[in-house]
């Protein structure tokens, strides 16, 4: 039996027709094919900017490019990038003028893409379901059984909701002729839709006046629907909704934690995930709490370590389980991304035409599978206008150059590829090699035609299949659509889908007249350990900035390490894994960069502003670390991140809404900072400490003018004590910090369960107690030291009753 495998071929998509521009825009070196149209001339939808364009010098439009640069590096915009070496953070790649496209035009698309989102869904149903796909012929087996996205588990698993697939994305191009195709599917976890909106926001301000002329179609209307949609498809109103991600070191974990934000999601990784009764549950400060939909960023295979990939270290034990069990809606189900298999282009117009009775609106690169016997003749005849590449890849060719090549660079005879094919043709796959479309995009100070594919985004709404407005281009870097991926050096634009009429200005919000106030969601576990962690090492960094800057001011003036307090004091830094001969200590910046990886495993809590002070702290304490000297030299590096880190504690203080994470937060700050304080006292104020001791105490807990309007005496021992230790309004003392520890605590989830004290909010109570009735006479070193061991002994109960 001979399976259909047939993809028809696009004519002229080959070589390239071009036009002239009418426009008379001279900038623009060669003509974009996006511009233009079948008849040579500039399509009416280019026009208005063009003229824009065209009414600005170099000047102006470099301003108006840094514009949208600086917010997008403000914001934080960011993907993952990955080499030899490891991976990097690397600034986002915008190419700033946008792809316009006619509102006509995009509507004739977004049917082709709805049709073809449902024949996915439909072939994804069949595999997982009856498989008469492969009983009548219609698909391979092998393609099935032997595809590394097949998960066997899941067979026979319907989805809680009834729908396999309720978001993808679509990578499309045109041809130079102007005729779309699709290029590949994304069903697995697509991504890129938090980065359109970012494109949005950036090129918007650098044509803001452009823009608001311009009738764009608004994307946000696209993510509210699907939010609604996701919020309706819960069991239980109790039941939570959440972003699964893979975590921080993902490539475009940013755009996890931008999505989560911005639909007001939970972002959890699969270790905040436990299975109970077959129910997928939290782990939060308040206990175990139901999940109810999971918008799945990473790939399938790793979500279940029981039963799917054993080698997993990011998914949780039982997913499938629940599955199984119905608990839990997955965006979209495990095993979807089986249709993304570049070898199943070769079978879409047959199954389409079995399965929907119509023909596809919209066809596919041409594709041939060369596990049967005529389409490996048909590829080895016509080998020069092929790509072979992996039949199981599920990725176009442009993202995976390193295993796709072009026909002609096969260095065999015609016998030796024909042998070469049927050896290996259940496992290849050829595609014809297509020239993609060009738009103008900005090199080397002026317009030149650049490739460009579309990845445009549906989502499953209430109403059906929505196509998102818009999406984003995928740009080359040269004439070579290679040069396209992100990793390879491609960049991205926003895309404009233009109406003649003026369009509606769509927001997340609600119409609602009235509304009902909700508390925000649980915490999750792991969010309150960054929290936390993140309190501590910005305080650690504080502390550690205020004594170096004492030491070095020292320094300056008596240019004597051996000096008996400076050698004392370096001691002290010793002990505490400070080197003071280091000018900017490497555990210094390191607790800096501990703070910023907190900060950054919860970036859908923190501000845009408080992640842009927390990095520009990190990056200079880095650049000070290679360029500082000891003494006076150091003494100003420390001032300057004393300033910067207070800005960055002014944001978060000012900024930050008073709630669980706001607790934890401040319990981590307030702990490192009584600890701080304690050995500090313990040491400096210890009898037998050197001469100066005292005065070095109160600068370093920036305390010399209070001591001076409190005290009508010179620094005593007893004074300083009193101040810095048992002061209730002094923010530097050590009974302030377990008074505001004491105050959190109370607050904190299970604090008084039935009238009675949980075992943290006892020992704090007790801690604060003890400490308050005191006098300066009775604080010793030996009470210091016990008062050490129980601070640290609160931060262990803390971790065992909420962050495990």
């Amino acid at each position: 039996m001979t399976i259909a495998n047939q993809s028809q071929s696009q004519k002229g998509n080959r070589s390239g027709g071009t036009g002239s521009d009418s426009s008379g825009y001279q900038p623009l070196t060669g003509i974009a094919d996006e511009m233009v149209a079948a008849d040579g001339s500039v399509r009416p939808v280019w026009k208005p900017l063009l003229a824009a364009l065209n009414r600005m010098d170099e000047a102006e439009l470099a301003n108006r490019f840094a514009r949208a640069d600086r917010y997008l590096r403000d914001a934080g915009v960011y993907f993952r990038a990955y080499d030899k070496d490891g991976n990097t953070e690397r600034s986002w790649p915008l190419s700033h003028i946008p792809v316009l496209i006619d509102d006509a035009e995009w509507q004739a698309l977004s049917r082709g893409l709805v049709q073809r989102a449902e024949l996915l869904e439909h072939i994804t149903a069949d595999i997982y379901g009856e498989n008469e796909l492969v009983k009548q012929g219609f698909l391979p087996p092998g393609l099935v059984a032997g595809n590394p996205e097949f998960l066997r588990p899941l067979v026979g698993v319907k989805p809680a909701g009834g729908h396999f697939l309720h978001f993808c994305s679509f990578e499309i191009g045109r041809g130079p002729d102007g005729k779309w195709w699709v290029l590949a599917d994304r069903t697995q976890a697509p991504s890129g839709a938090g980065f359109a909106l970012e494109n949005r926001v950036a090129t918007a301000r650098a044509f803001s006046e452009i823009y608001g002329e311009t009738h764009v179609e608004r994307l946000a209307g696209f993510f509210r629907d699907f939010r609604d949609t996701l919020q309706a498809s819960r069991q239980s109103p109790e039941d939570r909704i959440a972003v699964l991600t893979p975590g921080i070191a993902n490539e475009t974990y940013f755009e996890h934690a931008y999505i989560a934000r911005y639909l007001g999601f939970m972002l959890l990784e699969g270790e905040d995930l436990s299975v109970v009764g077959g129910k997928v549950m939290v782990r939060t400060v308040s206990g175990l709490k139901p999940v109810g939909v999971l918008w799945r960023r990473m790939d399938a295979a790793f979500a279940d370590p029981l039963e799917l990939n054993d080698r997993s270290r990011i998914g949780t034990p039982g997913m499938v389980e629940a599955l199984r069990a119905g608990s839990v809606s997955v965006v979209n189900a495990m095993g979807a991304g089986i249709v993304e298999t570049r070898a199943f282009l070769a079978f879409m117009p047959a199954i389409c035409r079995h399965l929907l009775g119509e023909k596809q609106i919209l066809p596919s690169i041409a594709t041939w599978w060369c596990g049967q016997k005529s389409e490996r003749e048909h590829v080895a005849r016509h080998l020069d206008r092929m790509i072979i590449g992996r039949a199981f890849s599920t990725t176009p060719f442009f993202d995976d150059k390193d295993q796709s090549q072009r026909g002609t660079d096969l260095r065999k005879s015609h016998a030796d590829i024909v042998n070469y094919l049927a050896s290996q043709g259940p496992n290849l796959v050829a595609q014809e090699a297509v020239t993609l479309s060009t738009t103008p995009a900005w090199v080397d100070g002026r317009l030149q035609p650049r490739p460009i594919s579309l990845r445009v985004f549906a989502a499953r709404t209430r109403d059906g299949w929505t196509i998102m407005p818009g999406g984003f281009a995928r740009i080359g870097t040269g004439r070579d659509a290679a040069a396209m991926a992100m990793q390879a050096g491609g960049s991205a634009a926003d895309v404009w889908i233009v109406n003649s009429k003026p369009v509606a200005r769509t927001t997340l919000l609600a119409t609602e007249d009235s509304f009902a106030r909700a508390m925000p969601g649980s915490l999750p576990s792991r969010a309150a350990d960054n929290l936390y962690w993140l309190g501590r090492y910005i305080e650690r960094a504080e502390g550690a900035l205020r004594i170096l800057r004492a030491w070095h001011s020292r320094y300056a003036e008596a240019a004597d390490a051996s000096e008996p307090l400076l050698k004392d004091v370096s001691n002290y830094l010793h002990e505490v894994d400070i080197d003071s001969t280091q000018a900017v200590p490497e555990s210094l910046v390191a607790s800096i960069g501990s703070a910023l990886y907190s900060a950054g495993n919860i970036r859908d809590r923190f501000s845009p502003d408080g992640w842009m002070a927390l990095n520009d702290l990190s990056t200079t304490a880095k650049k000070f670390r290679a360029d500082v000297k000891a003494g006076d030299d150091a003494t100003q590096a420390m001032t300057i991140l004393l300033r910067k880190l207070a800005g960055f504690a002014g944001l978060v203080h000012e900024n930050m809404y008073r709630f669980t994470g706001w607790r934890f937060l401040t319990i981590g700050r307030t702990l490192e900072r009584g600890l701080h304080m304690t050995r500090l006292l313990g040491h400096l104020s210890k009898p037998g400490a050197p001469d100066g001791a005292l005065d070095m105490l109160l600068e370093i807990g920036d305390s010399v003018m209070t001591h001076r309007r409190r005290y009508n005496v010179s620094t005593a021992h007893l004074t300083v004590t009193d101040l810095l230790a048992l002061d209730p309004l002094n923010p530097r003392s050590v009974l302030y910090q377990l008074n505001e520890i004491k105050r959190e605590a109370e607050l904190l989830p299970g604090s008084i369960v039935h009238s009675q004290m949980s075992e943290f909010y006892r020992a704090t109570y007790r801690l604060q107690a003890r400490l308050a009735v005191m006098t300066p006479e009775e604080l010793t070193p030996s009470v210091y030291a016990g008062l050490e061991s129980d601070l640290e002994m609160l931060s262990n109960l803390l971790a065992q009753a909420y962050l495990g």
